[in-house]
């Protein structure tokens, strides 16, 4: 084998992997981010996930990938891990479909699937046939790379040395350590199986070694969800042993069969004189039996996966709970995190202002330095979202979800400055204990009756806002809320006024009480505004 067929087989495989993640790209984005709406809606069952995890792999030809968007899914807390194990399981299974490609061996037509693929990417206007021509030259130079490391490999017939080895390879340890160095080396079990597949077209793949490799290979396979959750949350580390697991699991269960049974028999039964088909056979094999024997037992697998990685004490607020930063995701799913962090975000803000309101009324500093401390975790979030979004909004992504984004801006920017007035409201109410300072029982009543329309209204705004909808008739009920609030604030103000030309009340709290209402008042703008941001149709800022 001289340099000339060391780098036909390299650009063969090259071509190969090329075609397969082209193909697969092409398909997702043929799809769409339904795929992924597939995912999130159809998981709660893990039968019903491992369903999905094979149909979204079979389309995408990636099991890593499809891991890897489970774990964006676990960060978001749209899956636990109990149903993403169920995806994981089934997307084993997804990624056999370029083995039963190859097996079928139409490679002849590779050459017409690279001409019609590249005119329809060429010359197509519509975006949609863009992608299927991506589907189609994918699929052709997956097809011609298979050919071309075929040919490369076809001068080993005549190496007496290589003969040898591969009439007589038996080691099930040397199997085993090949197959997962060849995957480990290309990062794709099905890119591996591929190889095998073409050794198996010049006659020098048996099947009872090729058994061994492919144990190997499926353990080689977990490489890249482990280097994809080094850096990740505890839950995405447990998604990666849940793989690793389910592989070595099956190289555990098929080497012993493959050693003592006549299991490579019953394989060459079921497809005489295709080398091809019987690699093919044994990898969807080792696939389906793994997954049949061990999706019973997906709450013990998860159990386990607690165990090898345990639960860590709390590691403060001062972080994120959803994204994850380091593992790379769709948009859809990197949305679907952020407004799980601003959820958590506007929960924070909410007890904030009732802690700053409740203690402003009853001149109570207990919880004042419990406000200052969230407050350093909404402004962390505040700034970690934002940079984030900045990030998500750079990917390509459907114009809906780029208008999403925009109002996704403004929401965390008014809730981070609704923040702001609680800690203002603390301070206030220092200064009044602190100078012993006190409010008359009208101010009180007034400064109650802002605070309760001021919270109901962020309620509602929330609500609209994660509900994604606001209809005309609660728009209407939150505007009449939100002007209720500044009616109610000018009549304070006048009130105010009057009470010191009565001199009912001294002029520092007054000037303290008029700024409390500034500071509440202004709740009620920015909570108005985040409702508005549901309204899909609606400007995304209002002018406050």
């Amino acid at each position: 084998m001289d340099i000339t067929n060391i780098f036909m087989l390299v650009g063969g495989l090259g071509l190969f992997l090329f075609g397969m993640k082209y193909m697969g790209d092409g398909l997702e984005a043929a799809a769409g981010s339904k795929m992924n709406d597939l995912l999130e809606k159809l998981t709660r069952n893990p039968f019903l996930g491992f369903l999905v995890g094979t149909v979204v792999t079979a389309v995408i030809q990636s099991s890593s990938a499809t891991t890897v968007i489970v774990m964006g899914f676990l960060n978001a807390g749209i899956m636990d891990l109990a149903q993403a194990t169920g995806v994981i399981i089934g997307a084993n299974i997804g990624t056999t479909m370029t083995s039963i490609l190859i097996a079928l061996d139409i490679s002849i037509i590779s050459p017409i699937c690279i001409f019609l693929g590249a005119v329809l990417i060429l010359y197509s206007k519509r975006a949609v046939y863009k992608h299927v021509g991506e589907i189609v030259l994918g699929f052709g130079i997956l097809f011609q790379g298979l050919h071309t490391m075929s040919s490369a490999m076809s001068v080993l017939k005549e190496m007496e040395s290589f003969q040898n080895f591969i009439t007589s390879a038996n080691n099930p340890i040397v199997g085993v350590l090949v197959g997962t160095l060849l995957c480990a080396v290309i990062q794709s079990s099905s890119a591996s199986v591929g190889v095998l597949q073409a050794l198996a077209l010049q006659g020098l793949m048996p099947i009872h070694f090729a058994s061994y490799l492919i144990c190997g290979i499926n353990i080689g396979s977990a490489m890249p969800p482990f280097l994809s959750a080094i850096s990740a949350k505890n839950n995405a580390k447990r998604a990666a042993f849940i793989y690793f697991f389910y592989n070595i699991f099956g190289a555990v269960l098929f080497v012993p069969l493959t050693m003592f049974t006549p299991y490579t028999q019953w394989v060459e039964w079921l497809a005489p004189g295709s080398e091809v088909v019987q690699v093919a056979a044994c990898h969807i094999i080792f696939k389906v039996v793994t997954a049949l024997v061990l999706l019973p037992f997906t709450n013990a697998i998860v159990q386990l996966s607690y165990r090898v990685i345990p639960k860590q004490s709390h590691e403060g607020e001062r972080r994120f709970l959803f994204i994850d930063r380091n593992l790379a995701a769709s948009p859809s799913v990197m949305i679907l995190q952020i407004q799980k962090e601003i959820k958590r975000m506007a929960g924070l803000v909410r007890e904030n202002f009732v802690m700053a309101c409740e203690g402003l009324l009853r001149d109570d500093l207990t919880n004042a330095a419990r406000v200052r401390d969230e407050e350093s975790v909404i402004n962390f979030l505040n700034h970690g979202i934002t940079d984030y979004l900045v990030k998500v909004n750079a990917l390509e992504m459907q114009s809906e979800s780029s208008e999403h984004i925009g109002r996704l801006f403004h929401v965390i920017n008014d809730l981070e400055r609704i923040g702001d007035h609680a800690v203002n409201l603390v301070e206030h109410t220092e200064a009044c204990v602190n100078k012993k300072l006190l409010y008359s029982q009208k101010a009180r009543k007034e400064i109650e009756g802002i605070y309760e329309n001021s919270l109901l209204l962020f309620d509602c705004a929330i609500g609209a806002f994660l509900n994604g909808e606001l209809s005309d008739e609660e728009e209407v009920r939150l505007h009449d809320l939100e002007e209720n609030i500044d009616a109610l604030t000018l009549q304070s103000q006048d009130n105010h006024i009057e009470r010191l030309r009565a001199q009912e009340c001294q002029t520092e709290p007054g000037i303290i009480f008029v700024n409390v209402l500034h500071d509440m008042e202004r709740v009620g703008n920015h909570s108005y505004n985040i409702a508005w941001a549901a309204k899909k149709n609606a400007h995304l800022l209002r002018e406050v």
